[in-house]
């Protein structure tokens, strides 16, 4: 995987709604995380599903992608895993046993969700969270040190994630790709 991260450009609104989805995933994972503890042999079927019962229940879930939805309750599902992976091997100490976020400051979105511009200056995000179009600082191509994420072809593109940071925010391309080795 090759990660090609972009400075966002994003008004007051946007700021607003992409705030609104970060609340939203740490509200599914802590509610994918309290139904393991409640229940016994819940697996990560059942957290899958409790993200679609999730959207009926709660609007403001339902207006989230369901790819994003999905990826928040694989991340609650990857402390878990990790923490019975911990118990299996023995470990000394402490096992990692996972706990609710209380300060969540991404939101991955996987295929869907999201739309890049031909130009690769301008990542639109088609969910009903609000967020709109946002412009990518850095995403000059005549510019000769930077990259393009223009030149990738969409296929390529296997997630999308959005970071909030000190200095601001940041989106995240996860791109696929096969590193050749060049034998001179």
């Amino acid at each position: 995987m090759l990660i090609m991260e972009y400075k966002l450009r994003v008004h007051q609104t946007q700021r607003a709604a992409i705030d609104e989805a970060f609340r939203t995933v740490q509200f599914i994972r802590n509610k994918a995380l309290r139904l393991w503890m409640d229940g016994r042999g819940v697996g990560w079927a059942e957290q899958q599903r409790l993200c679609a019962q999730l959207a009926k229940e709660y609007p403001f879930v339902a207006r989230m992608h369901s790819n994003a939805r999905q990826a928040s309750a694989d991340r609650a599902w990857a402390a878990i895993s990790r923490f019975y992976q911990n118990c299996r091997e023995q470990k000394p100490g402490k096992k990692g046993y996972p706990r609710f976020q209380h300060d969540n400051r991404s939101v991955e979105y996987k295929v869907g969700g999201w739309k890049l511009e031909p130009d690769g200056r301008r990542l639109t995000f088609t969910d009903g969270t609000g967020i709109g179009t946002l412009r990518l600082m850095g995403a000059n191509p005549t510019r000769k040190k930077t990259r393009s994420i223009a030149t990738f072809p969409s296929s390529q593109m296997k997630r999308v994630r959005l970071l909030r940071r000190a200095d601001g925010y940041y989106v995240q391309f996860a791109l696929q790709a096969d590193r050749q080795a060049r034998w001179h």
